[in-house]
Parts: structure tokens; C-alpha cells; sequence
């Protein structure tokens, strides 16, 4: 099926149910949501979309966001949201790996993302999205005909070596992820609200699926990003909001919540995941904020689907074991194998610390043109997550660490060797090696350390790596040091870089 089948539905049924807000003010209804995406469709069909294209998406969060991803779907072609956060030429990689037909971007940087494109002789044309919802009339397109296995949204995870990967999710994994919503977290009424102080381009952006299926309400804050304060005065707003939140920005709505005169108002449900939750937070917010959580556990292969610790399991304070629970992630999905395997993929007892593995059809359907990574990831129909973690006799998992050594910083996940790879093209850097130092705000900080040629400023670093990766990917704190310790093989030793970055913290503490 094409997922767009949704909106057209819900259009007919409820054309005049309020489907897009921005900030306090209603954007459109459903009948004109799929007027635009409608249209949206005929234009890239003018400009030679055919059904299984890539359209690129290198978007902050606007009202105009989603229309132009229903209108790709319209099409039959393939959206690829991209983090609005990538430095232009990390965005213009993705644009060719995918062969993007064409990319939508902000105005203001519609000229560097174009110039990254032709640095890298990529011929993908770019739209501009502030003036093109003014300048799309003419015909609709008629629903173009999908499968429920063709590829719908290529979501570009970020691993932990090299460049990232693009997942491929259909029709069928968007459908599954949208009835696990539905069967795990909650359910969706006419008229319910989904705020997206979150990406729209993350996991957290699927969440909006629900609501068009259901002729909620999506709304999208006036700061196009996460203000706090704002979220909560849009939940008090808008009434019964809930929306996708990671541990950084729960701290944030805590901190912002405890000046209040009473509880925040109007909440149903902030659904939290996309990293490590201290125990101690999550019991602070319910304190402060009120019996509004849930938790998730998931991959961009299999998106917000793995495990769910809800709302019950949450308030359930008079389990003998509610604190073990609410250090956990949850039991399975409802459509969702999970098992914790050995290294060679063998199930563990209950207990035994392992890998977590998932069988599910809401597993991703592979990673574009990969497929030798596709058939490490997927063995024997179970998708190795790279997680480690345990179960208990009960179903409950509890996430112990991430393998590799990826760094989820403010729900965002860094590769270290990406900005190792930046730093090392700066001539006076001889070895560099990337940890995560953890951090009660961000979740992880990236820290560096740095073998130098010559004598170097933290700025001048700071300068280079920023002319190459995004900002929010640039280290935090720089270690320079006259060696990396390493093995036997010449393999850098990450856990003594950790034990050196920590006892440094406990000597400028004391």
C-alpha cells in the first residue's frame, strides 16, 4: 500500500478537523493537508519523480515539513529526512549515497548545501521549502500505487565506524511502527495533540503517523526546535499533547517545570527514549512534571519498536521490583521477538549479559546498496543490535552499554571515527582518538585526545573541525597527549582513555 492512502482517508472522512499547528495557531485542516501534498506530488512528477525516487528532506522542524513528506509519499517516491543539524557536505554525502532526485532545504542555506553538492558533483537539484508551498498550484496528482514491501523512508542512522547507513523502511514497517504505537504506548482520538519539539526527522518524527491515521492534531512549535518552557505551554494549549522527548530535553522540561506554580497542564503522555535515563531523573520528573511517562527502546532498524516500559509499569509503585523496572527498558513490543544472544547469535538464559537481538517485521527491510552490511546486521532473521543488555525472568530488559563506541549525545548519536577522521586532516595532528565522557545534561559529551606535531590552540582545532562536521558533533573538552595507549595490535585502548578522562575529572574536583 502507499502509506499516503492514510491522509486521503482521513481528508475524506474529517476534512475540516484541525491537522497542522503551528505554535497556538492552526496551519490547516486535513482537507488542505492533502491538497498540499497533493500538489506537492504533481510538481515532482513535472520535474521527472517517478515512483521509487529519492527526495531529500534537509529541514528544520516547519508546518510545511509535512506536507512535502506526504507529498513525496503521494508520489510514490522515497522520503529521506535528513538531520537539519549535518554540516552541508555531511548532507550532501547523504544526497548522493541516496541519489536524492531532488533535496528541499532552508532558504538561508540553500546556496552552501547547493555548492556541497557540486564539490561533490552531485546532481541532485535543490528546492528551497519558504517560498514553494507559495508557488505550488495546478492539478493534483492521483495517489500513485505502492507495495508494501517498496521502500518509503530511507532514515540515514548513525553506527559506530565510518558513514552512516541508510535504512530502508516500507510501507509495512511505518504501518507496524504506527499499530505498536497504538498497542504499546496509547491509543489516539480525533483531535488529539502531537507536539514535535523533536526532529521530524528522527524517530521521534514517526510519531506524527498515528495522529494523521487518526485525524489528530500535529503541531509544530513556533521555535521550530525544543524550548521547554513552550512545550508546555503548547500541552496546556492544545490539551490531551504528548510527544517523544530524550533524557537531555526531560531534564530540561524538570528544570522548567519546577519554577511553576502547579503541575503542567494538559499532558497525556511524553514518551522518552533515545538514550541512558538516570534512575534518579526519571523518579524527579515524575515528581515535578506528574504520571505522564513512558519509556521506549528502539534502532532506526527497528524504529521505537523494541521495548516499551508504559505508562502502567511507570506508576506501578507497589511492585516489589517497580524501581529494577524503572532502571529497565521495558519487555518486547507487542510485535517484537527479543532475545539476548552470545557471539554467535546463540539465545543466553535469563539473567546472562549479552547482545540484544530482535525477529520482527517491523525489522528495517536492509541498508541501501549494502548488503554485506545488511547480511552482518541481520543473521539468521534476527537483527543484532550492538547493544548490549539483560532480561529478567519477568521479560523485562535492562540496557547495560552500547558495543562499539558510539557516543548518544542529547539523544543524538556521533560517530567517534567520523570526527577523528576531521580532526586528523588537520596537518599538526599526528593521532587522535574520541570518547563519550558521560554528562548529567547531554546524556555524553565528546571528548578528544590529540597527539600534535606541533604545539596547538584548543580554537584552532575547534575552528578546523567545524569546517568539516556539524557543531554539535565537535569535542567538548581536548586531551593533548604525547601517546594513545594501545595493545599488542596497535589498537587504541578506549577504556584507558576513559579511566585518564575520569580520574582528570575527580583531580579538578578535589
Amino acid at each position: 500500500m502507499n502509506i499516503a492512502l492514510w491522509l486521503a482517508r482521513t481528508a475524506e472522512r474529517y476534512p475540516q478537523q484541525a491537522a497542522i499547528a503551528h505554535g497556538t495557531d492552526v496551519w490547516c485542516d486535513y482537507a488542505e493537508f492533502a491538497h498540499r501534498a497533493a500538489r506537492t506530488a504533481s510538481w515532482l512528477h513535472a520535474q521527472g519523480v517517478q515512483p521509487g525516487d529519492r527526495v531529500m528532506l534537509f529541514l528544520y522542524n516547519t508546518p510545511e515539513y509535512l506536507p512535502l513528506m506526504w507529498g513525496i509519499w503521494w508520489a510514490g517516491a522515497v522520503a529521506v529526512p535528513v538531520n537539519a543539524k549535518l554540516h552541508e557536505r555531511e548532507a550532501a554525502w547523504i544526497a548522493q549515497h541516496s541519489e536524492a532526485h531532488i533535496a528541499f532545504c532552508d532558504s538561508e542555506r540553500e546556496h552552501t548545501f547547493t555548492q556541497a553538492l557540486r564539490d561533490l558533483g552531485v546532481v541532485t537539484a535543490v528546492k528551497a521549502d519558504s517560498s514553494f508551498m507559495l508557488q505550488v498550484e495546478g492539478p493534483e496528482l492521483p495517489l500513485q500505487a505502492r507495495e508494501d514491501d517498496d521502500p518509503a523512508w530511507l532514515f540515514y542512522t548513525s553506527g559506530t565506524t565510518g558513514r552512516p547507513k541508510g535504512v530502508v523502511l516500507c510501507a509495512r514497517q511505518l504501518r507496524g511502527c504506527t499499530l505498536a504505537y497504538f498497542g504499546s504506548v496509547q491509543s489516539v482520538e480525533r483531535g488529539d495533540t502531537m507536539l514535535h519539539p523533536a526532529p521530524l526527522s528522527h524517530g521521534g518524527g514517526m510519531y506524527h503517523l498515528p495522529y494523521v491515521l487518526n485525524a489528530g492534531l500535529n503541531v509544530v512549535p513556533r521555535s521550530d526546535g525544543f524550548d521547554p518552557h513552550e512545550a508546555l505551554l503548547l500541552a496546556a494549549h492544545w490539551q490531551r499533547a504528548s510527544f517523544f522527548a530524550a533524557p537531555t530535553m526531560v531534564r530540561r522540561l524538570v528544570d522548567a517545570a519546577r519554577n511553576l506554580p502547579e503541575r503542567p497542564q494538559g499532558l497525556a503522555t511524553i514518551v522518552y527514549g533515545g538514550g541512558p535515563m538516570y534512575l534518579a531523573d526519571i523518579e524527579e520528573a515524575l515528581q515535578v512534571i506528574g504520571p505522564h511517562f513512558a519509556q521506549i527502546y528502539g534502532q532506526g532498524e527497528c524504529p521505537m519498536t523494541i521495548s516499551v516500559l508504559p505508562k502502567s509499569d511507570v506508576l506501578d509503585t507497589t511492585h516489589p521490583r517497580y524501581r529494577e523496572r524503572l532502571a529497565s527498558v521495558g519487555h518486547s513490543q507487542a510485535m517484537v521477538e527479543l532475545k539476548i544472544g552470545d557471539e554467535s547469535g546463540a539465545g543466553l538464559l535469563v539473567g546472562e549479559v549479552g547482545e540484544i537481538c530482535v525477529r520482527s517485521e517491523l525489522v528495517m527491510a536492509g541498508y541501501w546498496r549494502d548488503p554485506e552490511a545488511t547480511a552482518k546486521a541481520i543473521r539468521g532473521g534476527w537483527l543484532q543490535t550492538g547493544d548490549v543488555g539483560r532480561l529478567d525472568a519477568d521479560g523485562y530488559l535492562t540496557l547495560l552499554d552500547r558495543s562499539k563506541d558510539l557516543v548518544i549525545s542529547g539523544g543524538t548519536n556521533i560517530y567517534p571515527r567520523e570526527v577523528e577522521e576531521a580532526l586528523l586532516t588537520h596537518p599538526q595532528v599526528a593521532e587522535v582518538s574520541v570518547i563519550g565522557r558521560p554528562d548529567p545534561e547531554w546524556g555524553e559529551v565528546v571528548v578528544a585526545f590529540v597527539v600534535c606535531r606541533q604545539p596547538l590552540a584548543v580554537a584552532d582545532l575547534d575552528a578546523h573541525c567545524l569546517d568539516q562536521v556539524a557543531r554539535f558533533k565537535r569535542p567538548k573538552h581536548y586531551h593533548f597527549v604525547n601517546a594513545l595507549p594501545k595493545n599488542n595490535y596497535g589498537k587504541v585502548l578506549k577504556t584507558e582513555l576513559r579511566a585518564i578522562d575520569a580520574q582528570g575529572l575527580e583531580t579538578r574536583r578535589t
